[in-house]
């Protein structure tokens, strides 16, 4: 049984944590994770995020360059390649994932998309593999990590941007925990994606503890609470 405490994040792990979750199971939970997308907007805040940043980008730098550290099954940096070919604006996509069958997934999802390519990569040990890039998102990836591993991640990420990060998680919330048992009984198929959903709002965040977090990052910080019980957090290149 998860536990929620508004106190402190929990520290319970997710089933898809396991880096050898793979097969069937894998893909029935990331169609109840687009269920979860499709009903709850979540997707939306980060595609925002990245037209704010891009307000600020100078197009003679294109083409841009967008990481999406965690990117599962590519559709975030799907649904930003359709937006950037909305505005007319040249991107090139990279997904990072340490889950080698997750991104075989993403892969196979993503052939109409030769812009858009895929690395198995420990962003914790191996940021500086990459190449450089402009925006680099964090779509319900952080609240999978402790406060100083984010702050880690983060300082590496901001080091190497252009422009900045786009950060879409969790707010941990008693109304968000009691919404998203009622939704997943009701919406989803797997217990994977009801038990994980959960331990993510266990781990998800309070405002002050994200400001926290600020104060150990260089950039300008721009925090919004976004339906469902979401934060949006942008950080810009100073």
């Amino acid at each position: 049984m998860v536990l929620f405490s508004s106190k402190y994040r929990s520290q319970e792990t997710e089933i898809m944590d396991d880096m050898n979750f793979q097969g069937e199971e894998m893909k029935s939970l990331l169609k109840d994770l687009a269920t979860v997308n499709k009903w709850l907007g979540g997707t939306n805040i980060t595609i925002s995020g990245v037209n704010k940043l891009l307000a600020i980008h100078k197009r003679a730098e294109t083409p841009l360059i967008i990481i999406d550290i965690g990117c599962g099954d590519g559709e975030v940096l799907r649904r930003c390649l359709d937006n950037a070919k909305k505005r007319s604006i040249l991107v090139r996509a990279i997904g990072i994932d340490a889950n080698p069958f997750i991104l075989e997934e993403a892969q196979k999802r993503s052939l109409d998309y030769p812009n858009l390519e895929f690395q198995k990569l420990d962003v914790f040990s191996k940021m500086d593999s990459l190449p450089e890039f402009h925006i680099a998102l964090c779509t319900l990836f952080l609240h999978h990590f402790k406060e100083d591993e984010i702050v880690t991640l983060l300082q590496k990420t901001q080091d190497r941007a252009k422009v900045g990060i786009v950060i879409n998680d969790l707010q941990r919330s008693a109304w968000a925990f009691g919404l998203f048992r009622i939704f997943s009984s009701i919406f989803l198929k797997t217990k994977t994606a009801r038990h994980d959903g959960l331990v993510s709002v266990a781990r998800g965040f309070k405002k002050k503890e994200l400001q926290k977090i600020t104060h150990r990052i260089q950039g300008i910080h721009r925090i919004r609470w976004q339906w469902a019980f979401r934060y949006q957090w942008l950080i810009y290149k100073q």
